[in-house]
């Protein structure tokens, strides 16, 4: 994605961030929402057609990736040191988890679909608060291409959820009940419960906003600058 695309996506963001405050605006709310969201994955997640012929952020990210490159740990980078594989993994996880549990009110697509053993991790958590020998185990473990596939799911499931929200939904509080659960569900490490409490401050839009858009966009970004680094190296 050129750089005009990026400077684009975050001011369609701004417009996101406007729209979702004001039930008339709903309808342009959605559609701009499913346009942004559909930026932060690989094209066959969207709806046919919706993208064109413009390559999405993840599509920069995965053409012509190499595995060593995906599964690298540490990085050498100025905001982070974990994998390219750990990127993708901690906004899927995040995103299931808001999207489904808190939004949704509905079970993980992670508990659903019985991806812990397809991804061949051991753990469920968002990866906040992963020590090193963790975060190198997932990066050296994981199945790639389940975590692309568990992405997708998550991705189509949240376009789902958005498309069937009502206007007045957008303005709610995030429940008591889905922090709870996912507290339960040890959703996230003990040394990120503070993560649990960021949520449970925010309204359904302010999910929308952050972490079902933003967050992927601010993930990706990184991860497409650790291959740029470690593949123009080599």
């Amino acid at each position: 994605m050129l750089l005009a695309e990026r400077k684009q996506w975050n001011a369609n963001h701004q417009r996101l961030t406007t729209l979702l405050q004001y039930p008339k605006g709903h309808e342009q709310a959605v559609a701009l929402f499913l346009n942004q969201h559909a930026w932060l994955y690989v094209s066959k997640m969207a709806d046919a057609g919706l993208m064109g012929t413009m390559n999405t952020l993840e599509d920069e990210l995965l053409d012509g990736i190499r595995e060593e490159t995906l599964r690298q740990y540490p990085v050498k980078a100025p905001d982070t040191k974990n994998s390219i594989l750990w990127h993708l993994w901690h906004i899927a996880r995040i995103e299931d988890m808001t999207m489904n549990v808190l939004i949704g009110g509905r079970e993980q697509i992670f508990e659903e679909g019985d991806w812990l053993p397809k991804l061949r991790i051991s753990c469920t958590h968002t990866g906040n608060g992963m020590t090193e020998e963790e975060a190198a185990e997932l990066s050296a473990g994981i199945d790639m291409d389940a975590l692309l596939d568990y992405r997708i799911e998550v991705g189509r499931r949240t376009r789902e959820i958005v498309r069937r929200m009502e206007p007045a939904e957008m303005k709610r509080k995030v429940p008591t009940a889905g922090i709870e659960k996912l507290r339960a569900q040890s959703a996230v490490k003990p040394e990120a419960e503070w993560l649990l409490e960021y949520w449970s401050k925010k309204t359904l839009a302010g999910l929308i906003l952050m972490p079902a858009t933003r967050h992927n966009f601010l993930h990706l970004n990184k991860a497409i600058r650790i291959k740029q680094r470690l593949q123009k190296q080599s």
